[in-house]
């Protein structure tokens, strides 16, 4: 620590991010990337940018981005607020929408990012404890708040919570802002997208990193009536007038335009979870329900911890969570059919 610092830094206990490690031929697990790569439109999108022009500012409002998204979802572009990473949109939620009296709710399991922006935000928050198999109880949310969000798909769990206890909770929640941080939706769940014209205070977030293969451009994006996007512009504009840059607007547009390989990718993701599933309970795991690209496991007779350290071994990473309620389970990354089972291979060696 230094006495240089502003006072709130002495008090930050920073996100950390999942490894990324240099070793060469490691199958890696650990961080939720798509095991395959984004659209070929995207790359050449990318390369048709790379000009004399990256000499000029990109345009601050992402317009062509915006639009991308809006067209997907069938909404207007004055809907859509974009930013660098979802990271950054909720970083710009936080500060926006979530700095009231009254505490922001979300649950105790959920990505440990949440209390990280908490803490530099300034923001008092209540963690709400999952049920015993790990779902969201709606009705624990029924009480005074300054917002609410939750991922859902959660993380890392990877439990769904259905549209209709989402629509529930807005409706007995009309004063404060909801947020749905659907990282990880489009591989088994719902958009909440269909119901911002419904509610005021829904805010939807997505991002390009997963089911579009593109964790590499970093690009997120928010999604909600107009009134909360002028919210997240203002704190923007406060902070990086220009968060996208030329690159990462044209590809993510590509990535939005190219709608078959979109489908195509998820759903290789999608049958590859359900076969490794099969495959670990196999194993004697115990799998928890999951609509995401990941799946959350405990394994019988050897702690979590151990087994993650032997799968390195093996050239292997998955995320092990040293946290009270999960301490015994592992966040499994699905990866191409060969790399899993490259993995059920390791874990029968192991186990």
């Amino acid at each position: 620590m230094s006495r240089y610092w502003s006072r709130i830094v002495h008090s930050l206990t920073p996100y950390v991010p999942g490894e990324q490690p240099k070793i060469s031929k490691l199958i890696k697990l650990n961080t939720n990337e798509n095991p395959y790569g984004p659209s070929p439109k995207v790359l050449e999108a990318i390369r048709a940018e790379v000009t004399d022009s990256l000499r000029l500012y990109p345009d601050p409002n992402s317009d062509q981005l915006r639009q991308a998204i809006a067209d997907n979802f069938e909404i207007e572009r004055e809907q859509v607020f974009v930013g660098n990473g979802s990271d950054e949109v909720l970083a710009h939620i936080f500060q926006a929408l979530f700095k009231h009296d009254q505490p922001l709710l979300f649950p105790d399991i959920t990505y440990s990012f949440y209390p990280v922006y908490c803490g530099l935000y300034e923001i008092a928050y209540r963690e709400i404890a999952l049920r015993d198999d790990f779902s969201i109880h709606i009705d624990d949310y029924f009480q005074s708040n300054g917002g609410i969000i939750f991922p859902n798909p959660n993380a890392p769990t990877g439990r769904l919570l259905v549209l209709s206890e989402i629509e529930r909770l807005l409706q007995k929640n009309t004063d404060s802002v909801v947020v749905v941080d659907e990282a990880y939706v489009d591989f088994g769940g719902d958009s909440a997208v269909g119901l911002i014209n419904h509610y005021p205070n829904l805010l939807v977030t997505q991002t390009v990193s997963k089911s579009r293969s593109l964790a590499g451009l970093r690009v997120g994006y928010a999604m909600g009536q107009s009134e909360l996007i002028e919210a997240l512009v203002r704190v923007k504009d406060s902070f990086n007038s220009y968060p996208l840059d030329r690159l990462a607007i044209a590809g993510a547009s590509a990535a939005f335009a190219d709608v078959d390989y979109f489908k195509q990718t998820c759903h290789r993701v999608i049958s590859s979870r359900e076969a490794l599933i099969t495959d670990l309970e196999g194993l004697g795991f115990n799998i928890i329900p999951s609509a995401a690209n990941f799946i959350f496991a405990a394994p019988s007779n050897i702690s979590a911890q151990q087994l993650a350290d032997a799968l390195r071994e093996h050239g292997i990473i998955i995320r092990y969570f040293n946290k009270p309620r999960i301490d015994n389970f592992l966040r499994i990354t699905i990866g191409t059919d060969d790399e899993n089972r490259s993995l059920v291979q390791a874990l029968k060696s192991i186990l």
